[in-house]
């Protein structure tokens, strides 16, 4: 029987997999585990839910709340917020665990359901484990006043802002930043922060109407920014996506900017400063070539994890590291964040604009990016392909023709039901037609 928890918590399609009786269910499972040390100190649990704006998470929300609450948890309700934002709550207000519903990049039809640990940490995989195994059994069932209050947290975006605002190095007076909300959860926060910072700020996809999050705009589409910025004359813009857990981003020349570029800035910009430590970067098995590179120029060691942002915290964790992330713009600052956080992260890139006079081109100059493709390959079963010979020799036949000059990565997601093929190589010809070819070879042999 598959996993019911994927990369990022349980995800689907809104209505069929995601549904009203799965999210009461999880809520009830998840009141009963996360809940236990403090039913066993002897008080009532209490639990941080936040959600984006898709249309869904209305009632999706609503049935995690009636699941805490029936289970003896008082909610907090934070509505419409970031996902890193009802991370850092939990840990602000103390609570003993919060739920985050958001599908974060993917289109409005989908929804997910995310869990964070007391202190607002991502949960492991044995907790998830424990969590989708309780789902089967004898659920909490207090009466009276044992039962928990759902109340509004009236100030939850305040709060948030606030810290944003006391991490910065240098305020952001003078820059003019274009600022893609994506019709997405930053829409209330992002702005407002630029602008408190010292910021002019224009704002694009900052109308969320509960259908249109990620529909053309924001960190997976790219275009309108660039174009934004340009017409705007603006030093930089910022792209977030439909949770704001991910910032990209581009130059005054509407160049993109990546995560690995953005790391890479802030990575050399910490250790000028004293503040990375170890002068180590953690990074995943999908960041690029170039930032390897670039970080031995700079006398930085880079830590490889797996794919997801959870596994790059708990490198970051075990060794109490500061910066890590992943090439798709979540990017971790450990020491304001438990996970990726968009707003922050955009944040500490302009204000490395403003405090070294530079223009953000100038800055990602710091890595050359290497010639890579991704091929995503949907309706294929992707549980075989990773123990089917004839991919793996595939694979390693075109490792043997890149020699040292690239790589190749093939997996299947763990967000969405497709297989990912990712090439590098010194040239984009070679990495286009190996990405293609593996990727034909994917789909010939596990269409469903």
């Amino acid at each position: 029987m598959a996993r019911l928890f994927g990369t990022d918590g349980v995800r689907g399609l809104a209505n069929r997999d995601i549904t009203a009786e799965l999210s009461l269910g999880l809520a009830q499972a998840a009141a009963q585990i996360l809940g236990a040390s403090a039913r066993e100190a002897g008080r009532r649990p209490v639990a941080v839910l936040a959600r984006d704006p898709r249309i869904s998470g209305e009632f999706i929300s609503a049935a995690v709340a009636a699941g805490l609450a029936s289970s003896g948890v008082d909610v907090l309700e934070a509505g419409v917020l970031p996902t890193p934002a009802a991370a850092f709550l939990i840990a602000d207000v103390g609570a003993d665990f919060g739920v985050m519903i958001s599908a974060s990049h993917n289109s409005a039809p989908d929804n997910g359901i995310k869990f964070f640990a007391h202190g607002g940490t991502k949960l492991p995989d044995e907790l998830e484990d424990e969590i989708e195994a309780a789902l089967a059994g004898e659920k909490l069932a207090p009466v009276g006043g044992e039962v928990g209050r759902i109340r509004r947290f009236s100030d939850a975006e305040d709060r948030y802002i606030v810290h944003l605002l006391g991490s910065l190095p240098h305020r952001l007076d003078g820059l003019h930043v274009v600022i893609d909300c994506a019709h997405g959860a930053a829409a209330g926060v992002s702005p407002e922060a630029f602008s408190v910072a010292g910021a002019k700020v224009t704002v694009i996809g900052n109308d969320p109407d509960g259908m249109n999050i990620n529909d053309g705009v924001g960190s997976t589409h790219l275009d309108s920014l660039a174009a934004a910025v340009v017409i705007h004359g603006a030093d930089l813009g910022i792209a977030h996506d439909g949770d704001a857990d991910r910032c990209l981003a581009v130059d005054g020349q509407g160049n993109i900017i990546d995560g690995d570029q953005i790391m890479a800035i802030l990575a050399v910009s910490m250790a000028e400063r004293g503040v990375l430590k170890d002068r180590t970067l953690v990074a995943t098995v999908m960041s690029n070539l170039g930032l390897r590179v670039a970080m031995a120029e700079n006398d930085i060691t880079m830590l490889e994890t797996r794919v997801g942002d959870r596994y790059v915290l708990e490198a970051m964790n075990e060794k109490d590291f500061s910066l890590g992330g992943e090439q798709s713009g979540h990017v971790i600052m450990r020491a304001f964040a438990t996970t990726g956080d968009g707003i922050l992260t955009g944040l500490h890139l302009a204000s490395e604009l403003a405090r070294t006079g530079k223009t953000l081109g100038e800055l990602a100059s710091v890595m050359s990016v290497y010639p890579q493709i991704l091929v995503n390959v949907p309706g294929v079963d992707k549980s075989g392909v990773e123990t089917d010979e004839v991919i793996a020799q595939a694979v390693r036949d075109a490792e043997a023709e890149l020699g040292d000059t690239g790589r190749v990565l093939l997996r299947p997601s763990g967000t969405e039901p497709l297989v990912r093929v990712m090439v590098e190589a010194a040239d984009q010809h070679t990495a286009d037609r190996l990405a293609h070819e593996l990727a034909g070879i994917v789909r010939e042999r596990h269409s469903l």
